[in-house]
């Protein structure tokens, strides 16, 4: 009996009758497009984007080269270097994060003991070439000039979570 049932199925081609079903169903619904420049989906307020430094309010970097960040990297994206300084204290020379190489996982900035690296929710960036998306210490700081009002109100809003 099953032998016959599924000779029928395969002579009257059911599967493809339920797969033209299926697209027949979603051919006429109504079509979810977003439009992207001028609509965005919402996202989490926790969603990880670019990377930027920050700077103490008196204009001093906050990183102390303490190389959490760059140890416990799994993809091995970050690069630091660093000296003391005059007044004995360490200071970055180098610090590089290779975005190609980078998977947005937030470790870093978990690391950090001094909040210096973030994670912004900036989704807008984009490279033309492999080198417009190696972050240098320079860039960093300036992407975190750029959004340090907005990175300071995710991370006030973050902090009854942490």
């Amino acid at each position: 009996m099953n032998v016959m049932k599924n000779f029928l199925q395969s002579f009257l081609l059911v599967e493809l009758l339920k797969g033209m079903g299926v697209t027949g169903r979603h051919l006429f619904a109504r079509k979810i497009t977003i439009q992207y420049p001028e609509e965005r989906t919402p996202y989490s307020p926790r969603f990880r984007g670019l990377h930027a430094l920050r700077r103490y309010p008196n204009g001093e970097e906050r990183c102390i080269a303490c190389k959490l960040c760059e140890a416990v990297c799994p993809a091995l994206a970050i690069t630091i270097e660093s000296e003391q300084r005059a007044d004995g204290t360490r200071r970055t020379t180098r610090y590089d994060i290779d975005l190609t190489k980078c998977i947005y996982c937030g470790f870093c900035e978990e690391a950090c003991p001094v909040d210096s690296i973030v994670e912004t929710d900036v989704i807008d960036y984009h490279g033309e070439s492999r080198g417009d998306l190696y972050y240098t210490k320079e860039r960093l700081l300036a992407v975190g000039d750029k959004y340090e009002m907005q990175i300071a109100a995710m991370k006030a809003a973050d902090a009854k979570f942490r």
